[in-house]
């Protein structure tokens, strides 16, 4: 086959930081996927195609961006931050295993990118800084009961925990729930990052002990970390650093 596809991550806001292998790829595409904000962020050219989709289509869009490649297109579909975390790179190979045989013979790559955990714990310092996890609130691929139950084990385990679209106008309730969750099974003082809207001229950093968190803290653009048990606050002129220590106490 003379198509290919890649699966890209453009990071999580600033143009600067989008890789360089990134960068080619949308140089060479005739086609560029994905959700409606994130093509938006993608320069419009001579001999470039943009097929921008709503959020709750992303099978969708991995069978059709499939089927481009597969007919000699040069395809990239765009996620923000990195395509494997939450993300698109998962729904492409999901379209794939489903799909017809041939497919299977298409060139596909996965192009990594800085995903938002990572860009807000940069900003803050280093909270992801020992073991750690990441977990999506959102409760439309699984249930409610299954997200509560990483959680609980999360906290259990004391990792420091980063959480994906925290809070939707459709369901605020999870966030609340979430907060009532950690009041449960954490201290009082356990930092939490509020980072909206990371690298772009919008963000905004807020660290809060766990007993002054609110819900309306977090929104979709919001990625929220929860301190492990070691995580420490150095306090300074300017912002405060918040980072977990490499070996525990």
């Amino acid at each position: 086959m003379s198509g290919w596809l890649m699966v890209a991550g453009l990071g999580p806001g600033s143009e600067a930081l989008v890789t360089p292998e990134v960068i080619a790829a949308l140089a060479q595409a005739t086609d560029i996927v994905g959700y409606i904000p994130y093509v938006a962020r993608v320069a419009p050219r001579e001999g470039l195609t943009l097929h921008p989709t709503d959020n709750r289509v992303e099978g969708e869009r991995a069978a059709h961006a499939l089927a481009m490649a597969a007919a000699g297109r040069r395809v990239v579909v765009v996620s923000s931050g990195d395509p494997g975390v939450f993300a698109m790179a998962a729904a492409v190979f999901e379209a794939l295993e489903a799909g017809p045989e041939a497919w299977r013979d298409i060139d596909i790559r996965v192009l990594p990118g800085i995903t938002a955990m990572l860009a807000a714990s940069a900003r803050a310092g280093a909270p992801l800084g020992h073991d750690f996890c990441a977990i999506n609130l959102s409760d439309n691929l699984k249930p409610w009961d299954l997200i509560e139950r990483r959680l609980r084990l999360a906290v259990e385990a004391d990792f420091a925990i980063a959480l994906y679209n925290p809070r939707s106008k459709a369901r605020p309730e999870g966030f609340v729930r979430t907060l009532d969750l950690l009041r449960e099974t954490c201290g009082d003082d356990r930092p939490i990052l509020f980072a909206r809207a990371v690298s772009t001229p919008e963000e905004v950093l807020t660290i809060v002990p766990l007993s002054q968190a609110k819900p309306e803290m977090a929104d979709m653009r919001t990625m929220v970390i929860i301190g492990s048990s070691q995580t420490r606050l150095i306090p300074r002129a300017g912002a405060p650093i918040l980072y977990t220590p490499r070996s525990v106490a």
